[in-house]
């Protein structure tokens, strides 16, 4: 099984292009786009999580001649344990293999974005980046009075008080929205002390920074969020002059490598009688990222 791993481990060392130079120091791009969640998403690279980054991070930092890592960070958040789970493991494979770690927010770089983009050790941003929204948010929906509306009695048995705490089907409680917050608060704690332990003195904003508000890359440059303006291509030529830069992808799906489509995960026709399903659960999942891209004008 060894050897069909292989291939992987000779293109980390061979150079991006037919004649170039094998000695030329290198600075591995990886792009983490997409919302954060541990769920896979309705298309191919459309969320972040742990296991779709590990090997990825983990051909970056074993390249040779390695000199610096690029993140290309372009997410609206997500999953707070998989931010963190992400993060660590970047921190990790930094101390490893003594590799400086640059971050370079594009589009957003925001709630779990900004948690990612705080494991490298320098922050870019272009100007018009949206950047920050260090806070923690839960949304759902009420739906006591659709299934009253339509006569539809649901029934629901648990054994412990709590297990349907914050039922959409049900009247919502205090108690339950008091314990949502002191659970917020726990998240936005954490959020709040990464943070502050990744960048230190640099930060130059007071408590407005942890409001949940973003700002333009201009803006965080201002507050200390980041370290400077640029693209990843100006500054990193600019930092390693002599340095090629490559872009550091997953492994496609076999099918994918033969130029062979697989079918289309929900298709009631590929997968039978739980397609029709599969496929309305996938088009909420889809619904539920593109909102999440939304609150940021994207």
């Amino acid at each position: 099984m060894d050897a069909l791993r292989l291939p992987d481990r000779l293109t980390s060392r061979l150079p991006g292009r037919l004649g170039e130079k094998g000695d030329a120091p290198v600075v591995p791009l990886v792009r983490l786009h997409g919302v954060i969640s541990p769920q896979p998403g309705p298309v191919p690279r459309a969320v972040i999580n742990a296991a779709s980054t590990e090997k990825v991070l983990e051909r970056a930092f074993g390249t040779e001649r390695v000199v610096a890592v690029g993140l290309l960070v372009n997410s609206p958040g997500g999953s707070p344990t998989q931010s963190a789970l992400v993060a660590d493991r970047i921190r990790g494979l930094a101390a490893e293999h003594e590799v400086p770690v640059l971050a370079f927010c594009e589009d957003v770089a925001a709630s779990g974005g900004y948690w990612l983009a705080c494991a490298a050790d320098e922050i870019y941003a272009h100007p018009t980046s949206i950047v920050g929204s260090i806070g923690v948010i839960s949304s759902g929906f009420g739906l006591e009075g659709f299934i009253q509306r339509f006569g539809i009695e649901r029934r629901l048995h648990t054994a412990g008080k709590s297990k349907s705490r914050l039922d959409p089907f049900l009247p919502e409680k205090d108690e339950d929205v008091a314990w949502l917050r002191g659970l917020q608060d726990e998240l936005h704690g954490l959020f709040r002390q990464w943070v502050v332990d990744r960048r230190g003195d640099r930060l130059t904003g007071g408590d407005e920074l942890f409001t949940g508000e973003v700002w333009t890359g201009a803006r965080a440059l201002q507050l200390g969020l980041v370290d400077g303006l640029g693209t990843a291509r100006s500054v990193l030529t600019e930092r390693f002059p002599d340095a090629k830069l490559a872009p550091v992808e997953g492994r496609k799906p076999l099918l994918a490598r033969l130029g062979l489509a697989a079918p289309a995960a929900g298709l009631p026709g590929a997968l039978g009688a739980g397609g029709a399903a599969d496929a309305a659960l996938g088009l909420v999942q889809a619904a539920d990222i593109r909102a999440t891209w939304a609150r940021y004008g994207l």
